[in-house]
């Protein structure tokens, strides 16, 4: 049988003539900061203090015994990043050019110094660039030549901390006979039945011997033999239960195990975990354009997504438990999508893995991000490489569920002055269009591809139309007011999103010792997106009085305007199912403490945008809309529960002082996932500032304000506190705009179960805190922030 041997022990890496120790996985950024040779570059601004260790040479090394009682011993590396020369006693074993997949090197019979030589990416990537010519890019850092996460060389959420280290497992495997090279699990339904196909390819050792596999799934066994170095298994499993997207139903996940067999024993194992689902995308043309709808056993879905990024900007540092918790907040706020974004990397088993168990779908793009990549040798290879390892390892995941092959490069082609740039050079359309979906179709036909998000589907159209397949909508932000989301309906809205600062405590944490101000120093390297805090004062004054000079109401209204500016978005677009067909907002994670656009930051806190996602992606939904002069003002009931959903909606036309102008109750009726319009009586229609509407039902509320909030006389904000353990209590005199308890503020481990909260006169609400020691009604009210006239 197959034997490992985990090397994560004994890892010195060299450093200016000294022997550092090393951890294995790790990268050269960690090991530095564990030795005390770099200051953390995720505090003030020492990002700048490491850039040194990018342009540098690294080596790792350990002693290696490879000796055993097999006929083949290998040494085996996940991942490695990115370009190094592997090496035993001075005998090159290979060199390798690429952090997305993994490598093998026979080392049988060898012992002796194991060195693995890393150069810098930046002379890798400069040396390819000499090669192939120049190509555009939206950054100025080299990350399209060479196959590494692009986002280490900094993004407009990220910092420039380019890694070299040994990022994934390494081990030896020793082996006799033969061992299972690649398994291709086909994993369908088929009338009724769950269907395991298993396409099976060996390694041979010298000695020949007839082989076969035998596998196992829910309990239904089959045999197969090897015919050379290949051989198919197939298994139908009767009475299958179905795999569910979270809301959906259930995730009920089955244990395959497949043996080698061969010389009257097993020789080798593989096992994995499978889940019975059909999934397709429906692309279909009708009155409004092309479709672009996600269809899971028969169940049309309107996708609730968010963008994921690299956890860390360092991501051999996030753990199976980070992943559980990061994902787990995801499913917590509703999402039932999570879109692996083109810069980043392909995931870690222990990602997919959470997501099959927390019923989210995942949206792979392969790594091409904001740039145009150059076709040929070397990269050519190294992608086909990558793509074909990575289809094949994730394939066994039901959360699996769409390829996508790049972001937004197609859009920068027509759109970013890259055509007249080019002039004919190749620019990566011979992977979205040709190499990708070929290496899908051949080695998992049972999974969408798409070409590329922002994607139309053909270069007759734009391919950001939002009329056709995916759209990006950055206007907003980058131009528009939030606003602008309502003025049209696209297919599907696969990044869209609004930035605000991270959590007091985090800011506190990153920042130590600065006196805090939008532009202090430090909240400025914090700022990584162009114009970022110009961006954030326009939107701001847009609805608000700008707070000059006031870091804590800067920051409070700040991320007040980044939740109202993605509700906006998302009560637009759900209230327009079928047409629209889902929204995947940008982003819900970063991977250091940073002004951006996620809604949870980089030391995992919610922001209140977070909350508003559990709120806006629940499976009822009720929103105020303006359907045009005609129609005027509506109540979109959003319903995508599996049963219909009856009731009666309460209308109250409001004066912020806290009368009631006028009232009354309207019954309705939306079928399951299916949306209806309950009309406003024009008399209930409020008018000016000073006037407002609130519409509830079933413990679910809307409200409409006429006006922007720089113009609204809201009154002198009066309430009460009171504090119990575990809980902050607030009753409100007056109305109480958009009530934010900043739990951090009370101390850096409490959090808060909530987010913004409007209270009526009268009305109270009890905030759920963990992790607050001394609870203190006068501590309470001073983390708790809202709205107040000119303010």
């Amino acid at each position: 049988m197959l034997e490992a041997t985990p090397l994560t022990e004994g890892w010195v890496l060299r450093h200016e003539g000294k022997l550092l120790p090393a951890a294995v996985p790790g990268c050269v950024h960690t090991d530095l900061l564990a030795a005390g040779v770099i200051p953390d570059p995720f505090l003030g601004r020492d990002e700048a203090e490491v850039a040194w260790v990018g342009r540098r040479e690294w080596t790792y090394e350990t002693e290696l015994r490879a000796g055993s009682g097999h006929e083949q011993t290998d040494l085996v590396f996940d991942g490695l990043d990115t370009a190094a020369e592997v090496m035993v006693d001075g005998r090159l074993l290979g060199r390798t050019r690429n952090m997305h997949r993994s490598y093998r090197f026979d080392v049988t019979g060898m012992s002796g110094l194991l060195s693995v030589r890393f150069v810098s990416a930046y002379a890798e990537a400069e040396a390819v660039r000499g090669r192939v010519g120049e190509r555009p890019a939206a950054y100025a850092e080299p990350y399209q030549y060479i196959r590494k996460m692009a986002c280490s060389f900094g993004w407009d959420w990220g910092p420039t901390l380019v890694t070299a280290g040994i990022w994934r497992p390494v081990r030896l495997e020793h082996w006799s006979t033969a061992r299972i090279a690649r398994v291709r699990p086909l994993v369908t339904v088929e009338d009724g039945l769950g269907v395991v196909e298993l396409h099976v390819e060996v390694e041979r050792s010298r000695v020949e011997a007839p082989l076969a596999v035998e596998a196992t799934v829910g309990g239904v066994r089959a045999h197969a033999d090897i015919d050379g170095s290949a051989g198919v298994v197939r298994i139908q499993v009767p009475d299958v239960r179905l795999w569910w997207p979270r809301g959906y139903g259930e995730q009920p996940l089955y244990d395959v195990e497949l043996t080698l067999l061969g010389g009257g024993g097993a020789l080798d194992v593989w096992r994995r975990r499978v889940g019975f689902r059909t999934a397709r995308l429906d692309t279909s043309a009708d009155a409004h354009g092309t479709g672009f709808t996600l269809v899971v056993n028969g169940e049309r879905l309107f996708a609730r997504g968010v963008n994921w990024i690299p956890d860390d900007v360092f991501p051999s540092r996030v753990t199976r438990e980070r992943y559980r918790e990061r994902l787990g907040q995801a499913a917590d706020a509703n999402v039932d999508l999570v879109r692996v974004w083109g810069g980043g990397i392909y995931e870690s088993e222990d990602f997919y893995d959470a997501c099959d168990e927390l019923g989210l779908l995942v949206w792979q793009d392969f790594p091409f991000a904001c740039a145009a990549y150059p076709e040929e040798q070397p990269l050519r290879g190294e992608v086909e490489a990558e793509a074909r390892e990575n289809v094949v390892r994730l394939m066994p995941h039901p959360s699996l569920v769409l390829w996508n092959g790049n972001n937004e490069n197609l859009w920068g082609f027509r759109d970013w002055g890259w055509e007249e740039r080019l002039a004919g050079d190749s620019w990566g359309e011979g992977y979205y269009l040709g190499l990708l979906p070929r290496v899908v179709a051949e080695s998992d036909p049972t999974r969408v591809y798409t070409a590329g998000s922002p994607w139309s589907g053909s270069w007759e159209r734009h391919p950001n139309d939002p009329a056709h397949g995916t759209h990006h909508s950055w206007e907003v932000w980058n131009r528009a007011d939030y606003a602008d989301y309502r003025l049209e309906v696209p297919r599907f809205v696969a990044e869209f999103g609004w930035q605000a600062p991270p959590a007091y405590a985090t800011l506190r944490r990153a920042l130590p010792g600065e006196e805090l101000a939008a532009d202090s120093p430090g909240m400025l390297h914090h700022q990584k997106a162009d114009d970022g805090n110009g961006k954030l004062r326009r939107g701001l004054e847009r609805h608000f009085a700008f707070p000059e000079g006031d870091f804590d109401r800067w920051h409070y209204l700040t991320q007040v305007n980044q939740a109202r500016a993605v509700a906006a978005g998302i009560e637009h677009w759900r209230s327009n199912w079928p047409v629209c067909a889902g929204t995947v907002v940008w982003q819900l994670n970063d991977c250091w403490p940073v002004t951006s656009w996620a809604a949870v930051d980089g030391d995992g806190r919610a922001k209140p945008l977070y909350h508003e996602l559990r709120r806006l992606y629940a499976d009822r939904l009720l929103t105020a809309q303006v359907r045009g002069r005609e129609r005027g003002l509506v109540l979109a009931v959003v319903n995508q529960a599996a049963e219909a959903w009856a009731g009666v909606v309460r209308l109250r036309r409001m004066s912020v002082d806290g009368g009631v102008i006028g009232e009354a109750e309207v019954d309705f009726r939306a079928g399951r996932r299916a949306v209806v319009d309950v009309e406003v009586p024009p008399e209930l229609t409020p008018v000016g500032p000073k006037e407002f509407l609130v519409a509830d039902t079933d413990g679910l509320r809307a409200l409409y304000f006429p006006s922007p909030d720089r113009e609204i006389p809201y009154p002198r904000p009066e309430f009460d506190v009171s504090v119990a353990p575990g809980a902050v209590t607030v009753t409100a005199r007056t109305l109480v705009r958009d009530l934010l308890l900043q739990a951090d503020r009370l101390g850096p481990d409490a959090r808060a179960d909530r987010g913004l909260v409007t209270l009526l006169p009268g009305e109270r609400v009890t905030i759920g805190v963990s992790g607050w020691e001394t609870p203190d009604p006068g501590t309470a009210r001073s983390a708790l922030y809202c709205l107040e006239s000119g303010r």
